[in-house]
């Protein structure tokens, strides 16, 4: 678990739902369950507000970060994607992005595959990506925010004529391996599950060890999100084992989340002028927001 990472889950996980900012003595004193040094801690801070994903504020003789519009875009994505129970039904558009970005950008160019990736997209050929999900309004945000508009086509199609649409999955994911990570996965928290179960009915967890095994709970499962396109049910295996993972994520994330709650709480500070609204329940069940 590495400091930016960290950084990442615990705002997406807990701070985002109590304002937005937090002091960074409660970043440095939550990250330290983890091992973590206050120095790897602020050097993690200071990159991350070089890349503009964190902005600063001081107040008095404290500082306080929240996230970016461009850092907040990325995390509110992939919570909602983590949190999200429901495979969605298939319309049965691809949608087609092409693209030839110049060399002298090839920086940009690089970035751009990293957002297609990252966002469920597959690669079939040379600069051709393709996804069955809804994604024309992100991923057109996505080429206004890199001002690539010249360099980019966007289209839909209803059918593949030289190929079926096992074919196309097959050419741009790897379904093989991500079910192989979600065994993983499974064999993993499954008796973990168990072992929970009961610390919980003994009332033998305390608040910290809820914290921490929360966190990495969410830490472990959002490695998905580089991993899995969440495809709609019609183009999944059908011994497809994501949904056996989301349910026990799902299980163990709601049995522990009262307690390491109230551990964030007992460490959290926000800056004096951030409204806080239910930000409690909506920690505790974020589920609620996307499944409703």
């Amino acid at each position: 678990m590495k400091p930016r990472s960290l950084i990442v889950t615990l705002f997406g996980d807990f701070i985002q739902y109590y304002g937005g900012d937090i002091w960074v003595g409660s970043l440095i004193q939550l990250m330290a369950n983890f091992g973590m040094s206050e120095s790897s801690v602020r050097g993690a801070i200071l990159r991350m507000v070089q890349q503009e994903l964190l902005v600063a504020k001081r107040i008095g003789n404290k500082s306080y970060y929240r996230l970016t519009d461009q850092g907040k875009r990325r995390i509110e994505e992939g919570v909602r994607r983590v949190y999200t129970i429901k495979n969605h039904k298939w319309d049965g558009l691809w949608r087609i992005l092409t693209y030839s970005v110049p060399e002298e950008k090839r920086e940009l160019r690089n970035q751009l595959r990293k957002e297609l990736s990252w966002t469920g997209f597959g690669l079939i050929s040379n600069s051709t990506w393709v996804s069955p999900n809804p994604l024309e309004e992100q991923t057109m945000e996505m080429i206004r925010n890199y001002q690539l508009e010249e360099y980019t086509t966007l289209f839909t199609a209803g059918s593949i004529v030289s190929h079926d649409q096992q074919y196309l999955v097959n050419k741009g994911w790897n379904l093989p391996a991500i079910q192989a990570e979600y065994d993983t996965f499974i064999d993993t928290y499954r008796p973990k599950y168990e072992q929970l179960k009961e610390r919980v009915w003994n009332n033998s967890l305390t608040d910290q060890e809820a914290f921490v095994e929360r966190t990495r709970l969410v830490h472990a499962y959002r490695k998905f999100l580089f991993q899995d396109p969440g495809f709609p049910q019609e183009l999944l295996p059908k011994d497809w084992n994501g949904t056996g993972a989301r349910e026990l994520f799902w299980n163990i994330h709601q049995l522990i989340s009262p307690p390491a709650v109230r551990y964030f709480e007992s460490l959290f500070e926000h800056s004096p002028d951030t409204q806080l609204i239910d930000s409690r329940q909506r920690a505790i069940n974020p589920f609620a927001e996307f499944n409703s």
